[in-house]
């Protein structure tokens, strides 16, 4: 028997193939079903911009920093290693590149913000994989040390450079592309306001109106992770690693390589979901800019089910809420409390049915709690509106907690020759 035939058997353990998966037809019904929701509710309500061009491009400029932590926590947790450093090495990523990207361009600004990521994933896995410190402590402490050196870094450097102790120079922007004509249809389209058609003109009008190059180089990162974990022997190898590393050893896997290889590639890809945010999201860096973007990108690689298109849902999800909140604030985000009782409704009646009663009767008393509160208001409190994101996250993971299977081996320490 190959090691790729019994690597493939240990990091897809019999029985347990595709529990809680999202496949593409899924996804895609999902993503209608959510669209034609939100199509009523806008009818409803009168809310027309939470389907509107410029709210879905700005939802997908905030899900990308998001969705490439996620990626980054994807990679090095399907090898067995939890990053709870993800944060940082987005702060790192957004320091770097933009150090880089006001001296000597904004792709240079790229690079160097991918490899002040990878340096932050190379000092997480040294400590956990090589010395065996518990993952969360390693991941915390990166976090508070990437905030610590970025702050004494910039004293001296954008201090000197015409920025301040807690910001940098303007760095020029990376080219945005519209097409023209599909564009202006689709704009005209959704202006409309009819259902679903409208809807559906807004949603591809925010996908083809001013998108950043850095833009398409993260969403295709996520077929192409999905492509190498899924579809390569190496990525068989790597997630036989966070499965049951024992019997990837006794196979001849290089366990400690593969899980150094996984834990860089991920901080590289939190570091480029730093650059995003110096670079596309404000052309500067700011003390404070990743405002636990890294924490939420966790979040949405558990509500994907440490699946790439899962993870790419879960951080549209926190990225069109974190736009409501920043284009129109109490108003889109009210109606977004009719959306969630509907939600919430159909869930209730899916608990029901497999005969779940407590989980039915607690979604129903909030599903009524917040029907009351969308008919007794007429806008959001500032307050709730600023935290929705983070409300969105507790409640993706507390719906979504039941359908979950982490790797294996995932958090678990370590050690060369500890099967034999």
């Amino acid at each position: 028997m190959s090691a790729t035939t019994v690597a493939t058997k240990t990091a897809q353990p019999p029985g347990r193939p595709s529990r809680g998966r999202l496949s593409l037809p899924w996804i895609l019904l999902i993503i209608a079903g959510a669209l034609a929701l939100a199509s009523a509710v806008r009818l409803i309500t009168g809310a027309n911009d939470i389907t509107s061009v410029g709210q879905v491009s700005g939802a997908l400029r905030l899900a990308v920093p998001i969705g490439l932590a996620a990626l980054g926590g994807l990679w090095a947790e399907r090898a067995g290693v939890i990053n709870i450093g993800l944060e940082g090495m987005m702060i790192l990523g957004t320091w770097f590149g933009a150090w880089a990207g006001y001296q000597w361009g904004p792709w240079t600004g790229v690079l160097m913000g991918i490899i002040g990521g990878a340096l932050g994933g190379l000092l997480h896995a040294i400590v956990t994989v090589t010395f065996g410190v518990n993952h969360i402590v390693s991941g915390v402490a990166i976090n508070i040390l990437a905030l610590g050196a970025t702050k004494y870094l910039s004293k001296f450097t954008f201090a000197e450079a015409g920025g301040s102790a807690k910001q940098s120079p303007t760095i020029d922007p990376i080219k945005s592309i519209t097409v023209p004509g599909l564009s202006d249809g689709l704009k005209t389209l959704n202006d409309k306001h009819w259902f679903l058609i409208s809807d559906i003109a807004g949603f591809l009008g925010g996908v083809v109106t001013n998108i950043s190059l850095l833009t398409i180089v993260a969403i295709l990162l996520v077929p192409l992770t999905w492509w190498i974990l899924w579809r390569t022997a190496f990525g068989l190898r790597l997630r036989s690693c966070g499965e049951n590393p024992v019997a990837a050893e006794s196979l001849g896997v290089n366990v400690y390589q593969y899980k150094y290889i996984a834990v860089i590639i991920s901080g590289a890809l939190a570091g480029l979901g730093g650059v995003f945010l110096s670079e596309v999201a404000a052309n500067i860096y700011q003390e404070g800019q990743t405002g636990g973007r890294g924490y939420i990108g966790l979040a949405a690689m558990i509500f994907g089910n440490w699946m790439p298109g899962g993870l790419a849902l879960g951080a549209l999800l926190f990225g069109y809420t974190d736009s409501l909140n920043v284009r129109s604030g109490g108003e889109n985000v009210h109606a977004l409390l009719l959306f969630i009782v509907v939600l919430l409704v159909a869930a209730v009646v899916w608990q029901a049915l497999r005969k779940k009663y407590i989980p039915a009767v607690v979604g129903a008393a909030v599903a009524a709690l917040l029907l009351w509160w969308y008919l007794a208001v007429d806008e959001v409190p500032s307050q709730f509106v600023s935290f929705a994101p983070h409300i969105t996250t507790l409640l993706v993971l507390a719906l979504s907690s039941q359908r979950l299977r982490m790797p294996k081996a995932n958090g678990r320490p370590y050690r060369k020759g500890e099967g034999g």
